[in-house]
């Protein structure tokens, strides 16, 4: 069924309102996917607040000048091409479309190519853009990590709390003043006991004045004999 020119304006419309509105922009070619499979996925990209919108290649040419200023040629881009639109995280519904890619082995959806960030993407730059996790998948992990230390410190609270009660005390520091062992001051080492010093009366040695005199009186005498 042909469509005419108020319709093509219309769909021109919302198209350059989409994009416009939109933080980043996915382009993938699709052939051979089912009713249930198209439903699903935007079911998906709606939980996400994103948008997946199937249009003629020269609409989306001219929506994307129009509202972007940027030109895209789309002519060799192969197959059907659906745009993604993502409304609120950049990455989550370009996320949302790598998941059913993936799924079905890039045989009935792949990437072409996006605009993220004002600035178009190659087929190779999109594919890695599409696998970054969202931000709900970032703020998750960050959560996941907080998690282990205030669980650790509510238990820690916990028990503190039933050892207070138990023990008929109103303060932790109570408990921790009574859980204290007393530090016995080491005992001061023995001192040793003075050695016994023998001093020498070195006078002892010297002979007092009557010996000395004694032995000079013996040296005369012997002198005189001689």
């Amino acid at each position: 069924m042909a469509v005419s020119k108020a319709q093509k304006a219309e769909i021109l419309a919302e198209l350059i309102q989409k994009v416009s509105e939109a933080k980043s922009i996915g382009f993938s070619a699709t052939s051979t996917l089912t009713v249930e499979e198209f439903a699903n996925l935007r079911q998906g990209l709606r939980e996400v607040g994103a948008t997946y919108t199937i249009a003629k290649k020269t609409l989306i040419k001219i929506a994307l000048k129009e509202a972007l200023g940027i030109e895209v040629d789309l002519a060799n881009l192969p197959g059907q091409i659906g745009m993604v639109c993502s409304n609120e995280d950049a990455v989550a519904g370009l996320g949302k479309v790598n998941a059913l890619v993936k799924e079905t082995k890039w045989e009935k959806i792949t990437w072409a190519a996006c605009i993220f960030e004002g600035e178009y993407k190659d087929l190779e730059e999109t594919k890695v853009l599409a696998g970054l996790p969202s931000k709900e998948t970032l703020l998750g992990r960050l959560v996941g990590s907080m998690k282990s230390p205030i669980s650790g410190l509510a238990r820690f609270f916990d028990a503190a709390s039933k050892d207070l009660e138990s023990q008929g005390k109103e303060t932790v520091g109570q408990l921790e003043g009574e859980n204290k062992e007393e530090v016995a001051e080491a005992p001061a080492a023995k001192e040793e006991a003075p050695k016994e010093e023998v001093k020498t009366d070195s006078s002892s040695d010297k002979p007092t004045k009557d010996e000395s005199a004694d032995v000079s009186s013996e040296v005369s005498t012997k002198d005189e004999e001689k």
